[in-house]
């Protein structure tokens, strides 16, 4: 089967830290470029973190600096550390397999089902 499984969301007090899994499989994960994505309540789907398979690494200014995104390719995993969450960082957190094409991030229709992050103040 070809998916992508988000894991590793939950509520935690502004200030806390996250650390999101996606595990993918039925694909070639080595050789693709991947993202994480992120949908608040009443928001649009926006760009969060995304990286090459060179471990290129692009952030949304929002995140910058508090965010961290990372892969495994021995475990077929992208993770995303999130520090000093903020309230407005509430949102499922999607993992998205993409297209990097000088230094561009187009998602494809792969998805996975999401994991809810809340942030409390």
């Amino acid at each position: 089967q070809v998916q992508l499984v988000e894991s590793g969301g939950g509520l935690v007090q502004a200030g806390g830290s996250l650390r999101l899994s996606c595990a993918a499989s039925g694909f070639d994960f080595g050789v693709v470029a991947m993202g994480w994505y992120r949908q608040g309540p009443g928001k649009e789907r926006e760009l969060v973190a995304t990286i090459g398979i060179g471990g290129n690494t692009v952030y949304a200014d929002s995140v910058k600096g508090r965010f961290t995104i990372s892969r495994d390719n021995a475990k077929k995993t992208v993770y995303l550390q999130m520090d000093s969450l903020k309230p407005e960082d509430t949102a499922v957190y999607y993992c998205n397999r993409g297209i990097l094409s000088r230094g561009t991030y187009a998602p494809t229709q792969l998805w996975g089902q999401g994991t809810q992050v809340s942030v409390s103040s």
